[in-house]
This record gives C-alpha cells, sequence and structure tokens, in this order.
C-alpha cells in the first residue's frame, strides 16, 4: 500500500465522512511504529470508529495499541456539551427558559461541535510537552479552514463576541474561547509550519470527492497551510469480466484522469480497494502487503435484503402531493436518489419540481429529453447568502470597528450561515407542496430547523427588522413537521461512518420534531450481483450496517451499486428498477 511520506511530527488526515481518513491515519500509524517510530494517534471525529479499527478500547489518555503504538480519542460531543453548559450555566434561573432554549440551541450546531474539539486537541498541538514522548502525532479529522480562520481573526479575543451581533451564527460558540487566545496562536502556528506538520486530503476515486479535497486546498493554502498532501483511497482496478467490476475500474479510473489542476500538483498516495476494508490490526497489516493478496473466501452473510426504492416510490404516490427531502452526508449519493424518485414521480403522471442547492447537481440530472411533468429548478446558495450577508452587515456592521466587522464577516461565511440564509427560499419552494410534490435535495439539518424556530433567535428577530412575516415562512415549520406532508428519506452507505453519521442526523431530526420517513442504504455491492471475488467479498462487510439500518429506521429502501451510472433517464430510472 502506498501511504503518505511522513517528513513532519504532525500529521493531520481530513476529508468527508466515510473516505476512509481512519483507516488510513492508522495505517500509517502502524507502518511508523513497525519501523521503531514511537506514535500517538488521536481522533476528534464525532463518528469515531478508531477503537474498532485499532481493536481496543480507547479515552481521552494515551493508551498502548502495540509497542510504539498509541492512541486515544477525543470525544468532540462530550466536549461540546460540556462547553455548552459552561455558556449557558451561568443564566439558568435568571434568564426566561425561552432564552435559555435559544441559548442553547447556538451552541448545539456543527460550529461549536468543531470548535470545541478544536479547544480539547489544541494544547495536544500547541503545547508540544503534552506529547514530547511520542515522535510522531497523527491527528484523525483537522479542523476546517473556516474554524481556522474564525479562530486567527484578532477579533476573536474582543468584547464583541460579548455582544454576538445580530445574524450572527458560529460567534456564540466563539465566545468562551478568549481564555485559551495564546494557545490557539502556538496551535494555528504549528498547523501553517511546514516543517512540523503535514495535512492529507483524503478522498475516494470520484468526482465528486475530488471537487470537496479540491476546495479544502484551497481554503487551507490561502490560510498558509500549504504543506498538502493528496490520499486517493479504495482505487478499484478490474481483475475480472465481471460488469459491475468494469464499471467500477472505469468510473474511477474516469475520475483520476480529470483531477483539479490545484490537487494535480501536489504530491500523492493512492490506496488500492481493499476486499475486507481495513478494520482491525490483522487487516491493517495485509493492506500493508498486499501483493499477491488474494480476497478471503467468504460465504454469503445470512442477512435480508431490503426491497429497491419502488415500494417506497408507491407510498410516497399515495398522497398525491406533498414534499420529500433527501437528508445525509456528502458523498452518500442523496442528489441521485432525490433525482430518482422525481423521475419515478413525474413518469407516473404527477406534477413535481426537483430542486438542490448542490452546484453540481445537474451532472446526476441531466436527461435526454424533457420530461413533461417534471420542472427542475435550483436555490443558488451563493445569492442567498450574499443576500443575507448584505442585509446582516447594514442592520448589525454599520457601527462595528474594523476588527469587529471582519469577525462579522468571517462568520457570515460559515455553514450555517449558508443554511439560514437559503431558509426563506426553502419556504417559498416548499408551499409549492400543496398542489404538487416537490423533491428537495440537500434540506436543512435540524439544527437550522430548532436555530429558525427559536422566538429570540429568528421568529421575533424576523418581525422586528422586516414588519410582516412572509405566510411562507410562517407555515414552514408547521409544514416540515407535518407527516402528512413531508417525507424526510434519509440516505447512506452500508459503511461504518456513513452509518454513524446518519443515526446522529436521525436524533437531530428528532429534536426538532420531525420523524425521518425511511432511510435509503445506496450503491450496496452485496445486492448488486457482483461475482468479481474482490467485490463480493467487500459486499460480505455491508451486512451488519444493513441490519442496523433495520434497526433505526421505520422503512428502508437498499439501491444496489450499478453498472450503469446514475446520469440521465436511463441511469436514474434504473436505480429504481433494480
Amino acid at each position: 500500500m502506498a501511504l503518505p511520506d511522513v517528513r513532519t511530527r504532525y500529521l493531520f488526515f481530513t476529508g468527508k465522512g466515510g473516505v476512509g481518513k481512519t483507516s488510513l491515519s492508522c495505517a500509517t500509524g502502524l507502518a511508523l511504529a513497525e519501523a521503531g517510530q514511537r506514535v500517538l494517534i488521536v481522533s476528534t471525529d464525532p463518528a469515531s470508529n478508531l477503537d474498532e479499527v485499532l481493536e481496543t478500547p480507547l479515552g481521552a489518555t494515551p493508551t498502548q495499541v502495540l509497542p510504539g503504538l498509541f492512541a486515544l480519542n477525543i470525544d468532540p460531543e462530550a466536549a461540546a456539551a460540556a462547553y455548552r453548559e459552561r455558556m449557558v450555566g451561568p443564566y439558568r434561573g435568571i434568564l426566561p427558559d425561552a432564552a435559555i432554549r435559544s441559548m442553547e440551541e447556538q451552541f448545539s450546531g456543527g460550529c461549536t461541535v468543531e470548535i470545541a474539539a478544536f479547544d480539547a486537541f489544541a494544547e495536544l498541538l500547541g503545547l508540544p510537552a503534552r506529547t514530547v514522548d511520542f515522535d510522531h502525532v497523527i491527528f484523525d479529522t483537522a479542523p476546517t479552514g473556516h474554524t481556522l480562520r474564525l479562530l486567527t481573526l484578532p477579533s476573536a479575543w474582543s468584547e464583541f463576541l460579548d455582544t454576538n451581533a445580530g445574524g450572527a451564527s458560529c460567534l456564540g460558540p466563539l465566545s468562551g474561547l478568549d481564555k485559551q487566545k495564546d494557545l490557539y496562536a502556538a496551535t494555528v502556528a504549528e498547523l501553517a509550519d511546514p516543517a512540523r506538520t503535514t495535512v492529507v486530503l483524503v478522498a475516494r476515486p470520484e468526482a465528486a470527492a475530488l471537487r470537496e479535497a479540491e476546495r479544502t486546498r484551497a481554503e487551507l493554502a490561502e490560510l498558509g497551510v500549504r504543506n498538502q498532501w493528496l490520499a486517493v483511497n479504495g482505487v478499484f482496478v478490474a481483475g475480472s469480466g465481471d460488469a459491475i467490476a468494469g464499471a467500477m475500474s472505469d468510473r474511477h479510473a474516469g475520475a483520476l484522469a480529470h483531477i483539479p489542476v490545484g490537487l494535480k500538483a501536489l504530491p500523492r498516495s493512492e490506496t488500492p480497494f481493499v476486499a475486507r476494508g481495513m478494520v482491525g490490526l490483522a487487516a491493517l497489516r495485509a493492506a500493508l502487503q498486499p501483493v499477491g493478496m488474494a480476497p478471503e473466501a467468504c460465504a454469503m452473510p445470512d442477512v435480508a435484503l431490503p426491497a429497491g426504492l419502488a415500494p417506497l416510490i408507491d407510498q410516497l404516490a399515495a398522497t398525491g402531493h406533498g414534499v420529500v427531502m433527501t437528508m445525509g452526508k456528502g458523498g452518500v449519493g442523496k442528489t441521485s436518489v432525490a433525482a430518482a424518485l422525481a423521475l419515478s414521480l413525474a413518469r407516473r403522471g404527477h406534477k413535481v419540481l426537483l430542486t438542490t442547492t448542490d452546484p453540481a447537481a445537474h451532472l446526476s440530472w441531466t436527461l435526454e429529453q424533457a420530461e413533461p411533468n417534471l420542472r427542475i429548478g435550483r436555490i443558488d446558495p451563493a445569492a442567498e447568502v450574499a443576500r443575507h450577508r448584505d442585509d446582516v452587515l447594514a442592520r448589525a456592521g454599520a457601527d462595528l470597528d474594523p476588527n469587529a466587522r471582519a469577525m462579522l464577516e468571517e462568520d457570515l461565511r460559515s455553514p450555517c450561515t449558508e443554511e439560514i440564509a437559503v431558509f426563506h427560499a426553502f419556504a417559498r419552494t416548499v408551499e409549492e407542496g400543496r398542489d404538487a410534490f416537490v423533491v428537495l435535495d440537500t434540506a436543512p439539518t435540524g439544527h437550522t430547523i430548532l436555530l429558525m424556530d427559536s422566538a429570540e433567535a429568528y421568529h421575533r428577530e424576523v418581525l422586528r427588522t422586516r414588519g410582516d412575516m412572509p405566510e411562507a415562512v410562517r407555515q414552514l415549520l408547521p409544514r416540515l413537521r407535518d407527516p402528512d406532508f413531508t417525507r424526510v428519506l434519509i440516505v447512506t452507505l452500508a459503511e461504518a461512518t456513513p452509518v454513524h453519521e446518519a443515526e446522529r442526523l436521525q436524533a437531530d431530526l428528532r429534536r426538532a420534531q420531525i420523524e425521518p420517513f425511511a432511510w435509503v442504504i445506496n450503491q450496496s455491492l452485496l445486492a448488486s450481483g457482483t461475482v468479481d471475488p474482490v467485490l463480493a467479498a467487500r459486499g460480505g462487510y455491508e451486512a451488519p450496517f444493513i441490519r442496523r439500518v433495520g434497526e433505526l429506521a421505520m422503512r428502508v429502501a437498499l439501491v444496489p451499486w450499478l453498472a450503469e451510472a446514475p446520469v440521465g433517464g436511463a441511469g436514474l430510472a434504473g436505480m429504481v428498477k433494480a
């Protein structure tokens, strides 16, 4: 296996959920330890399966896995909960309950989790004495460029945080960090030092994953973090004449032939597709020496496979109208699932509006001919964010000094802000579900829905600044929470990290009083019918995750990995027929 060439003390692995960050960080750590180095692996991933990969129960202090190899888990959810209570606790019994709920929701988003995780691991990076016993420290999951920009702005440590100007989304989570200013400055300096730190961008050999890696590369480079490495994980080369194997091999080769220019300039390693994955020390060792390694013979697992999309679409179509939202992490195929559902409903004679905020969605929605009942739209996040940013800056930024205004402008670049900004556009779109089907790809998260529901953070602010709340906005939350009007589909893959992340998404939606209608397991090799020995062996490892989804979901649909890509009318229709 080709691994990143490690020449720095610190190594960060970053990338979307399910691309293999944990597997590659563990394989790299194992290789270094077996070469005589002392290595500490640190996970800051909320969906961490570091314990499972290393077959060792881990906690918040270093635990020895093997001679020379140690690991620990920072639980960012626990860190965020403790952090949230430090911020909110002093106000309990003083402020009204509604205000306390609003504060708690301000500290419940992904930005809080990420900043709290940064707070937890900063000591490991910013205080070298904490890791003096190790030659290398490997971090599984790096902070995003957005978080680093927030923490490097000088106004992050000003009294401006205490005022949290209206419209901001991440300034609240930052407001308790001022006591750590020197530590964070040292941490960010370590990240940007090419002699000390390497950032490994992990991606699968797929166009969407490589585009995401390129965005991360550019964002980090802009902040001075330029010592980067591209690790392409799971490259498959067909060794049989199997149709599924040939299609996967061709897709991977095509993606690698069109790597974005910025990524192409980075040093790169390619990790081959491994039949059994890389879970467990034996699997890690085997992956390090894959030459001549045949896939293990494995009996087909005893698991009942869920039905495909067609029965689910029957249930959706029975209502005659309403909203269908596909939700899930990047890379699981929710855009393709949304397009397949919309096309099928349209071909059954229903009026359908298919819309998204995904700028690359047209790649999945390209149709050979116009569909008479299907309209395709798009909510432009850039335009909505610009409108929202201009409004907030006009209202809240006019009297700020330059440092404070820079802080507010950075906050308005956050993922939370984008969701808030497109909320009004979603409201207008959802309203069309009264007498047609609206299929929404990339829907607001449960956290955003709750944030919008906060009388303190949203409704009263809208009424105060705009006078009358649009009826579409007034009716949006009741419509999203009405199971007869809105059906939420959670899309996942039959793999550890995507299932863990989808489970957290379901809990988030339930906090927002939205019960998911169904889960869709996408791109299943177990259900694909492949007879390629490598792919069939990998399919066998999907069984426990398919069972887990069955335990979590009211309804489950399963889409096999298909030889024909889900692009165009034929490819999308194939997803439903499979």
